[in-house]
């Protein structure tokens, strides 16, 4: 007598073929197709470019023959360029600068945009918010020549802030702003936050739309105020974006800028305004010193790197979540 056994179809495992490369390629070839200009266009500006990084360890000059002809036989000085631009005088200047615009910009503009999508995030007419969401993020899109001339204005001898400071008796006599070294580092600030406060809420209010609705109806069951709805299931739950910004923000902290640097200064205050982005301009561009201006870009790509390195890591570590 033969017994047989039936054996039920979920136990039975299926062992997946693993092809190669070119198997993989046929079967998601649409996929491929689909990513190739982005590809491209990835290697032809971010890639290909890189070979002119080699411009920061030579003394290039250009001339009338053929660039790479050029390019490649010029004498190579090693690390020339950067000694010279640690210990010419400018370097503790222009880090100074740069930091302290960086940190300013970042310890205004990146709580701000948090707490601007937080507040839009409870508005209830749907009008009225739609209408404040599109107001808030416009200035996003106004370029800095247009914004440095209506900041130049406000901050003139007759303009809203000096007439409202007079107005209110605060000042005795109106403020020259533009004229003030020590305020350049504010003023760059309050720009910066003015002008991308709202377009950085709309990533988080787009984390704030994927939070599942039923916990804030489990909360309003328990007696939960809107206050402590926000604190206790918004923030925490948008924590991961609020990292990944962070980390971000930080690894551009010597991104100061260059538009509003290069268009709010003037000679007055050219001590506190000089970044890192302006003085490679003048010194590479203007100057016609292309390999110190590498060098300097270079040194500032480092730091960059190194410092989203490190504060991915530490985020890694402390909070479980990370860029990479």
């Amino acid at each position: 007598m033969s017994i047989q056994t039936k054996t039920h179809p979920q136990a039975l495992t299926v062992k997946r073929k693993r092809g190669g490369l070119l198997d993989r390629l046929k079967e998601q070839k649409l996929l491929y197709v689909l990513m190739l200009p982005a590809i491209i266009l990835t290697l032809m500006f971010s890639y290909v470019p890189m070979f002119g990084l080699y411009m920061a360890f030579i003394n290039y000059q250009p001339g009338g023959g053929s660039f790479f002809k050029q390019f490649f036989t010029t004498d190579f000085v090693g690390l020339q360029w950067f000694d010279y631009f640690f210990t010419n005088g400018d370097f503790v200047r222009i880090m100074r600068n740069t930091l302290a615009q960086s940190f300013l910009s970042l310890l205004f503009g990146f709580p701000m945009p948090i707490i601007l999508a937080l507040m839009i995030n409870e508005l209830r007419n749907g009008w009225f918010k739609r209408t404040f969401q599109t107001v808030s993020y416009m200035p996003h899109f106004i370029s800095w020549v247009i914004a440095a001339n209506i900041i130049i204005t406000m901050l003139s001898s007759g303009g809203v802030i000096n007439n409202i400071l007079t107005g209110l008796h605060i000042v005795d006599e109106p403020i020259q702003f533009m004229q003030k070294g020590h305020l350049f580092w504010w003023i760059i600030a309050f720009s910066n936050a003015w002008k991308d406060m709202g377009f950085n809420a709309i990533m988080y209010l787009a984390a704030i739309a994927a939070i599942n609705p039923e916990l804030y109806e489990v909360a309003r069951v328990d007696g939960a105020s809107r206050l402590k709805q926000m604190l206790h299931i918004t923030l925490p739950s948008i924590r991961p974006t609020i990292i990944i910004l962070a980390i971000l923000a930080i690894g551009g902290i010597l991104n100061a800028g260059f538009d509003q640097q290069y268009l709010l200064q003037n000679n007055t205050v050219m001590e506190y305004s000089e970044v890192i982005d302006t003085y490679t301009y003048k010194y590479g561009l203007q100057n016609g010193m292309f390999s110190y201006g590498a060098a300097v870009g270079l040194f500032k790509s480092v730091v960059a790197f190194l410092l989203v390195i490190t504060v991915n890591q530490m985020a890694k570590k402390t909070e479980e979540q990370s860029l990479f």
